[in-house]
């Protein structure tokens, strides 16, 4: 088939790999084998879809409507598998076929173009919170034997990138200062190991047929809950970043997200200040200044 990459795809994948490293180039032939080889019916790709991946929509040879999700090997797809195999449906889309491809998932269908994020933001809130509730399970083999990246490890690599950052822009520093502070603290004692989504935003729930809403997309880890609720804090930042009274709304979300999912909230505050901290430096190093600026005000709050 002869398709256009989403120009969201292209420019992040310029930002992570900005060298190339030749997938956009193979992408075609990569489609034409995935959907040969399932006898699919490409009906179109989903734009302006993800950061990581292309997402296609396609029917089965019985008619049955599905999503084709290629990936990089970058973007981790074999451990996006692994996790929603362990999940098996449960709170997260479902997974219609064992590892065939590397990096090719053939996925059951959501509604791609209605997210929580379309509610009001009280009940978008409630909505996200439920769902990645659902998602925190044991890791499959237990702690020791699990295949997934843990906190400690994923934000250690964030760290040495923070720290760079501070040095480039040492207007920074001091926040990146307290949030490498805040996470030494926090990995010092995790009350828990559980699976998590690792990326999870308002975005990431998509609605259901079999239930309401289900988590998409995720770049799983093994670490504590306030990590992945974390992400969930600073959505919609730009809306808060309007408000007169964004910095109140922002402590009123921590306190608020950490009693329904009954997290520790200095935790909570504390991760929330690590990832909005790293997701800043690394907008800045890519020259997306603007985002930078929001997120590096947000964090400021906390």
């Amino acid at each position: 088939m002869a398709f256009e990459p989403p120009q969201r795809l292209v420019r992040a994948l310029g930002e992570t790999a900005p060298d190339g490293d030749g997938w956009l180039e193979r992408l075609p032939d990569l489609v034409r084998q995935a959907v040969a080889l399932r006898e699919l019916t490409v009906e179109r790709v989903q734009v302006p879809g993800g950061r990581s991946s292309l997402v296609l929509l396609v029917r089965r040879p019985d008619g049955t409507p599905a999503v084709l999700k290629l990936a990089p090997r970058r973007a981790r797809p074999e451990s996006e598998r692994a996790a929603l195999a362990h999940w098996g449906g449960r709170g997260a889309v479902r997974l219609l076929e064992p590892s065939v491809t590397e990096g090719v998932l053939l996925l059951e269908r959501l509604r791609p173009d209605v997210s929580v994020r379309s509610l009001p933001e009280a009940k978008a809130l409630l909505e996200a919170a439920g769902t990645l509730r659902r998602l925190w399970v044991e890791p499959p083999g237990g702690d020791a034997a699990h295949p997934f990246e843990t906190v400690a490890e994923r934000t250690g690599r964030q760290a040495e990138a923070m720290r760079a950052g501070a040095a480039a822009h040492p207007e920074v520093a001091p926040l990146v200062e307290a949030a490498l502070a805040a996470r030494a603290e926090l990995l010092a004692a995790p009350p828990e190991e559980l699976l998590l989504h690792g990326t999870f935003r308002q975005s990431k729930v998509l609605a259901g047929e079999r239930v309401p809403w289900l988590a998409v997309g995720p770049d799983p880890v093994v670490g504590e809950c306030a990590f992945d609720l974390a992400r969930l804090v600073r959505d919609r930042v730009e809306d808060l970043i309007a408000r007169p009274s964004g910095a109140a709304t922002t402590r009123r979300r921590v306190k608020r997200l950490a009693e329904s999912l009954e997290v520790d909230q200095d935790r909570l505050r504390g991760w929330t200040l690590f990832r909005a901290v790293e997701s800043g430096v690394r907008a800045r190093r890519v020259g997306r200044e603007r985002d930078a600026e929001l997120l590096l005000e947000f964090a400021g709050w906390l």
